[in-house]
């Protein structure tokens, strides 16, 4: 009976321990596992074919500023091929400016990269799908971003699963069918596994990524 009470009072303590801890506290296990994919200081690990004057490193973030152009990883993480994941990086476009972030996808060296699905950055520019769109697949027409200001976008694959999320916020959850209808090059839009890559849409669009990050699943 001793026994038995002395364990319910500290199963009682452990709750008021745990109920008592702060948000900060309780959330810092979601910062375990993440890896950075840039070191802030050059391109080291990343690879461009075409028009590669469009990505410089400018006060520790990527930025992109130029013809059309594509910017893979290709560094040793997973040896840059991702097959489940949590990816994030915070992201700042200027006024009528368009991006987008791959995954799944593979080098090309030039043209638009034909693999994997992309993960639209656009607050302003004319393309009225917004950031946060899977593109035409899945397409969000409000803006959950503004220009100018930094914001945080994450993509989480899990299965035949994307969920993401523009500031905490579910923008996109959309989960692949068993066999996809696809068309033209459209075939290769399909979950399987492969890397990053950071795009550069149109001489007009300039936009940075700083804190870019991945956690394997």
């Amino acid at each position: 009976m001793k026994q038995k009470l002395r364990t319910t009072i500290a199963s009682l303590m452990l709750l008021g321990v745990l109920g008592g801890m702060t948000a900060q506290e309780k959330n810092q296990g979601d910062d375990k596992g993440w890896i950075s994919l840039f070191n802030g200081k050059n391109l080291d690990g990343w690879k461009v074919g075409e028009n590669a004057s469009t990505f410089s490193v400018e006060n520790g973030t990527i930025k992109v500023s130029g013809p059309k152009a594509h910017l893979f990883y290709t560094g040793a993480v997973e040896n840059h091929t991702f097959k489940n994941f949590e990816f994030k990086a915070s992201v700042m476009t200027r006024p009528g400016s368009n991006s987008g972030i791959y995954i799944h996808t593979r080098y090309q060296e030039k043209d638009w990269p034909i693999h994997g699905y992309e993960v639209q950055v656009n607050n302003s520019q004319e393309d009225w799908r917004r950031t946060g769109s899977l593109y035409s697949i899945q397409d969000v027409i409000e803006n959950y971003a503004a220009d100018d200001v930094w914001y945080t976008e994450y993509v989480k694959v899990q299965g035949n699963r994307i969920i993401i999320k523009i500031n905490d916020t579910v923008v996109v959850d959309y989960t692949e069918p068993e066999n996809p209808k696809r068309e033209g090059n459209g075939v290769h839009r399909i979950l399987g596994s492969g890397t990053f890559a950071l795009q550069g849409h149109d001489p007009g669009s300039t936009v940075f990524y700083k804190d870019i990050m991945v956690r394997p699943l």
